[in-house]
């Protein structure tokens, strides 16, 4: 499915209740869970000791935390779209958000994304967007939400 292009908010409008696309995977390496501990402070046994992990955890692994797991939305977000013409973009908040299921050491994720609706607030265009961020090879998904966004076009 290739990018979607926005250019104004009436383009923004016409995709209500469609699919907007499939990011790429990404992995989530060890490496990449250990920074974010670092960045977070959080050094639960679970994410960062790899020994641990293997012999007490019931994944038998280290797991990615949750919040890394929802930090990576912008970055796969940015691979579905490209909203230009814009002063800024805000994160205005997360609303029905649920952890399915652990991600663990190198697994591969993705976000699904569906345009729930837009509203026009005084100029600034408010985005609900519904996501699903999918593990590679499972049926259930790591977590989903509604992510919304507060557009600020220019002019």
């Amino acid at each position: 499915m290739a990018k979607k292009i926005v250019n104004t908010a009436e383009e923004f409008a016409a995709y209500v209740g469609q699919e907007l696309g499939v990011s790429e995977y990404h992995k989530v390496d060890q490496e990449q869970i250990n920074r974010f501990a670092e960045a977070t402070l959080d050094h639960q046994w679970i994410h960062v000791d790899e020994e641990k992990a293997r012999v007490e955890s019931p994944f038998h692994t280290t797991i990615a935390h949750g919040y890394l797991n929802l930090s990576l939305l912008p970055y796969l977000w940015n691979q579905i779209i490209e909203v230009n013409n814009l002063k800024m973009t805000v994160n205005y908040g997360i609303e029905k958000l649920r952890f399915n299921q652990a991600v663990r050491v190198n697994d591969e994720v993705r976000i699904r994304a569906k345009l729930r609706s837009i509203n026009n607030l005084r100029g600034v265009i408010k985005a609900e967007v519904d996501v699903v961020m999918e593990i590679k090879d499972s049926k259930k998904s790591a977590f989903e939400a509604t992510v919304v966004f507060l557009y600020h076009f220019a002019g």
